[in-house]
């Protein structure tokens, strides 16, 4: 699962090393910093993978925090936040999410 949030970018998968965990995984450190600081997890760095970033977290963990995420949704537009919370060059990769996902809008029903 991909998922955004006005403090970064992260990706969620079952861990196949630890049974019953996720790894959550990011390209930077700064998009673990709020996981880690709400969970306690330890911050993995590898040079070996494709996210060098990581922390193992139990679905528990996971849920609570993507929660937190949701209930601190106070903000009209996503863009504009995270300009204010990550800065304009993070804003310009995740301008070009937005338009490589706007390519897959479904245009039929206009």
């Amino acid at each position: 699962m991909w998922i955004f949030t006005e403090t970064g970018f992260v990706s969620a998968v079952k861990n196949t090393e630890h049974e019953g965990k996720y790894s959550v995984r990011a390209r930077d450190e700064e998009s673990l910093a709020g996981l880690i600081e709400s969970t306690g997890a330890e911050l993995i760095v590898t040079s070996h993978t494709d996210y060098k970033y990581r922390v193992i977290i139990s679905p528990e963990q996971f849920v609570s925090w993507m929660t937190e995420q949701a209930s601190r949704i106070d903000y009209p537009n996503f863009k504009s936040r995270v300009s204010q919370t990550r800065g304009y060059e993070y804003l310009d990769a995740l301008h070009d999410v937005w338009l490589a996902m706007l390519k897959t809008q479904d245009i039929t029903h206009y």
